[in-house]
Parts: structure tokens; sequence; C-alpha cells
């Protein structure tokens, strides 16, 4: 921005304060900042007050462009309220807008108030949108790495919610997955198995693939892994719910797991105990009330 601009903009911002922040949040209102319910008016205030006065103490510092070091401030104010409407389930447009908004107040000041002639404004409001520009692309960087972050997050604990260990007996464990099985949610699942056996003091794990859509070199080399970790650790695993086509394919790719595999989680759930020495076994059919003995 040049000095002339700087300046200029600099005496709008202290002269004309009031006129300007009436003007934006005016605009931000009738573009729907309140409707949702999720900021009130005066946070909406609040946040328009130090974004004004915030860039007028960057111009009276000497600021040049978006980029400068008199507008950390600022940019930390941005990025501050970026994170918090990401948390909040705001939109990148209404994220975007608050920055954006500000440009037609100022344009429109500036004509009612601005000296020179008409090249000279054209010029300041030039400079003015290049800097509004700025700021709300940083705004926009600032929003997406925090709902990065928070989609990164959630998909963490969807994985650990979605890879429960079920206690099925004394010393038996049963790991169900269901989905797909990357190196990242192998991870979690590893996690785990091993802190459960280690808890339960397990000698089986059962792992159920019967939600696994499907079983290529990869994800046998993922189930490996985990087997393998779960034998240092003294338990030994049992793989079920393996279903026709994924049989077929194992063999077709020529897939071998090195470890027992049972058709269903009962069946291995039957070897298992059998494993303690113990077994389930059908009792007497329950009296039925009312019934007579013959």
């Amino acid at each position: 921005m040049a000095q002339s601009a700087r300046q200029v903009v600099s005496k709008l911002l202290t002269n004309h304060e009031d006129e300007i922040l009436s003007e934006w949040q005016q605009r931000l209102k009738e573009d729907g900042a309140l409707k949702t319910g999720r900021v009130k008016e005066a946070e909406l205030s609040s946040q328009c007050t130090s974004f004004l006065r915030l860039l007028r103490k960057a111009f009276e510092a000497g600021a040049i462009d978006a980029d400068s070091g008199e507008f950390d401030d600022t940019r930390e104010m941005l990025s501050e309220m970026s994170a918090s409407r990401a948390a909040q389930g705001f939109s990148p447009r209404e994220t975007a807008v608050f920055v954006f908004s500000l440009k037609q107040p100022l344009f429109d000041v500036l004509e009612r108030h601005g000296t020179g002639d008409a090249a000279a404004k054209l010029q300041v409001n030039w400079s003015i949108g290049l800097l509004l520009d700025g700021l709300g692309l940083y705004t926009m960087e600032a929003y997406q790495k925090t709902r990065e972050a928070l989609i990164v997050r959630q998909e963490r604990e969807i994985a650990e919610l979605s890879t429960p260990v079920i206690k099925l007996w004394e010393g038996i464990l049963a790991l169900p997955l269901i989905g797909t099985l990357d190196s990242q949610r192998t991870q979690v699942v590893m996690e785990n198995l091993l802190e459960s056996i280690v808890q339960q003091g397990a000698e089986t794990a059962i792992i159920d693939i019967t939600g696994v859509p499907t079983v290529d070199t990869v994800t046998a080399q993922h189930l490996l892994k985990t087997i393998s970790a779960a034998r240092l650790m003294g338990a030994d695993c049992v793989i079920s719910g393996i279903r026709p086509q994924i049989a077929q394919t194992m063999v077709h790719l020529g897939v071998e797991l090195t470890v027992v595999s049972k058709a269903t989680l009962a069946d291995a759930f039957a070897l298992a105990l059998s494993r303690k020495g113990r077994s389930v076994v059908k009792t007497c059919k329950p009296e039925q009330p009312g019934s007579t003995l013959v």
C-alpha cells in the first residue's frame, strides 16, 4: 500500500470509526451473521470493533501490506476468530465474509469524506481492496487449518470407537473389525488390543473380520502385524469371519495368514474355550410355568 493511501485510510479509521463500524455491522447482519444464533450481536460488535482498531494501529505503525509485521496482532485476532468459528461449525463463506464485507463501508466512507480527485480515490480503493483480500485469504487459511485438525481428531476418535476390544471370557478377548483396515487404523487397532491384553491378562484374542469388505495383500499385512504384536505380548490370535469371497480372493492373491482361522465368531469362541478346558453345552429345557410333570 502506498504511503498516501495508507495515510488516507488511517485518517478515515480515526475520524469515522463509528460510521464505518455501523455500516459494516449492518452489512454483516443483512448477510445473515446473526441468523444461526452461533454468534451474538454483542460478540459480533466486539469483534468488528477490535478488528478496526487493530487496522488503525497497524496503519499508524507504518504497515504496507497484509504480510507486514505491523499486522501481526491483526492476523492473530483473525486466526483466533477463524479457529473459534471453525469449531462452532461456521461455513467457509460465513467466516470469510467477516473481512470481505468491510470493503464496501470503507469505499462508501471514502466517497463521502475523502479528498482528492477520482483517480486518487480509485487508487485508495484499490489499495483497500488488496489489503482486505490478503487478510481475508489469511482468515481462510487459518479456518482451513483448524478444520483439517478437527477432522483428523474426529477421524482418530471414530477409529478408536469403531475398534472396541470386548472381553468374552476370562482370558479371551474379541476384536470386531468393521470397514477398511489401513495403516493408520491398524496402529489404533494394535494399540487398543495390546493395551487390553495387558490389562486383562488375556491368553487368546479373536480378531473378527466379518465387517471388513475385502482383504487384499495390504490388509493381510496389517492383520499379520497385529497378530505378531499380540504374540509378543503372550496372546494367541484366532481370525474369524472369513467369508467365501474373501477366502477365494486371498487364495488368488497368494495371501497366507499364519494363524488359526474360523468361519464365524462363535466357532472361534468355542475354540478359545476348548483351549482353556471349557466348552459350551446344552442344558435341559427349563420347565415352563404352569406345566405338569408326566
